[in-house]
């Protein structure tokens, strides 16, 4: 599913037109967002919870030369999925 397809879906389920739909996905995306910005974290109960982890400093390889490089310490976004999402089976 991409992006059109879930707005469609959204629309379709929750009674909206497709550009209210993608209006709502759209502010939601960056809510998230900006709050992950902050080092915040972003919680929905039974989806998931939408956090910010910290990967230190590393030494790694250059696959094409095998050369030796250091990696630079990052801020990433992490998900971590709730029960009911857990509960899923495909």
């Amino acid at each position: 599913m991409n992006k059109g397809e879930l707005i469609a879906a959204i629309a379709s389920d929750a009674g909206l037109t497709n550009k209210d739909a993608g209006a709502a996905l759209d502010a939601t995306i960056a809510t998230i967002t900006k709050t992950l910005k902050k080092g915040d974290t972003v919680t929905l109960v039974g989806f998931g919870t939408f956090s910010v982890s910290k990967r230190k400093a590393r030494m790694g390889r250059n696959p094409q030369t095998g050369k030796a490089i250091k990696i630079k310490a990052a801020k990433v976004p992490k998900f971590k999925a709730g029960a009911k999402l857990k509960a899923f089976s495909v």
